[in-house]
């Protein structure tokens, strides 16, 4: 069983920067990909960022170059940096991991708002 630990989430005015910690816990895992996904106020929850083990990203288009995820897997922490925050980047962020045997785990969510 794996649990996801997020944290670094709050209230930023526009423009400003936030950074958010997912570290997964257990035992017994192998964690294959890890993303960062976010749910804004009525809408769907939508991908943000996916990095593999192997340290490949991929971005959602309107987040490229404003954001940057990492990891360190050998604390089995995926990092999001977020630069340039927007009002409409305000949503409650999840952390998602996927381990090698094909089991998904979500964090219980953090919530950012950017607003002045």
């Amino acid at each position: 069983q794996v649990q996801l630990v997020e944290s670094g989430g709050g209230l930023v005015q526009p423009g400003g920067s936030l950074t958010l910690s997912c570290a997964a816990t257990g035992s017994g895992f192998s964690i294959r990909v890890m993303a960062w996904y976010r749910q804004a106020p009525g809408k769907e929850r939508d991908l943000v960022a996916i990095i593999t083990s192997h340290g490949t990203t991929s971005y959602a288009d309107s987040r490229k170059g404003r954001f940057a995820i990492s990891r360190d897997n050998a604390k089995n922490t995926v990092y999001l940096q977020m630069n340039s925050l927007k009002p409409e980047d305000t949503a409650v962020y999840y952390c998602n991991a996927a381990t090698g045997s094909g089991q998904n785990y979500w964090g219980q969510g953090t919530q950012v708002t950017v607003s002045s």
